[in-house]
């Protein structure tokens, strides 16, 4: 493990890149004790101050965890994918609030992704998935039910479709595109959707994934996609005429 002392970055964070990049590679092992803190501070010929704010770097990754006591230490952490799945959120929101992603892009690669889920969940879906997206279309159908929990169920029904699939590695993937895209589409689309028109898509979804007919499925996605991009466009195409409206106003 190697950092550049001329290069202008902060140590702590060189010294961090280069313990993950060993966790990454496999010199270093899920379990096994990391030097300590005197050993890396003599190793990169820095402090220990500095080599403590890399370990805390790494440790709000969850790439390390540290115990205390004799046998203590800092250690490499096994990360697991429902672990990961805040940080994949988190990047996919800040990713979509910080470029310029369309409306339409973004609603292109979420159910694309989301009906490659489809055939897999047809086949392997749970009860307890079922059960869950019986439950959120109950739950949606609701008339109480405010804006900011209706799009909470509306993650919650397409999380347990993603989930439903029983690959661990698309779940975390779609992470992302569930957890992050649909709030995103939802605040665009909230004030025009037809909560009941949802709910019999959502129900339609269920239905398919119950009897497991991936076709059907797929169908059903495709026209909940249809149905949200036409919402999407009839609610910006009103935007866009109400912006005009106030120009000639003024």
């Amino acid at each position: 493990m190697k950092i550049d002392p001329q290069n202008p970055a902060d140590l702590s964070a060189q010294i961090a890149n280069a313990i993950r990049d060993a966790i990454v590679s496999g010199d270093l092992i899920v379990d096994q004790r990391l030097p300590s803190e005197a050993e890396l501070s003599e190793h990169f010929n820095v402090s220990r101050p500095t080599v403590r704010e890399a370990l805390k770097r790494l440790a709000a990754q969850s790439l390390i965890r540290t115990q205390r006591g004799a046998t203590g230490g800092a250690f490499v952490n096994r990360i697991s994918f429902e672990e990961a799945y805040s940080q994949q959120i988190t990047t996919s929101t800040l990713l979509l609030s910080m470029n310029a992603v369309s409306f339409e892009t973004a609603c292109e690669a979420r159910y694309a992704l989301e009906r490659a889920c489809a055939p897999l969940s047809a086949q392997r879906r749970s009860a307890d998935h079922l059960a869950t997206m019986r439950a959120e279309c109950y739950r949606q159908s609701q008339p109480g039910l405010t804006d900011e929990a209706f799009c909470a169920s509306d993650v919650a029904f397409h999380r347990a479709l993603v989930d439903g699939a029983g690959n661990p590695v698309m779940s975390y993937q779609l992470a992302g595109a569930v957890e992050a895209m649909q709030p995103l589409m939802n605040m665009i689309t909230f004030t025009a959707r037809s909560r009941e028109e949802i709910v019999a898509l959502h129900t339609r979804v269920a239905d398919a994934l119950e009897a497991q007919d991936a076709m059907a499925a797929d169908t059903a996605l495709n026209d909940l996609e249809q149905y949200t991009l036409h919402l999407g466009r009839d609610v910006m195409a009103k935007r866009a005429k109400s912006r005009e409206s106030l120009t000639e106003t003024h």
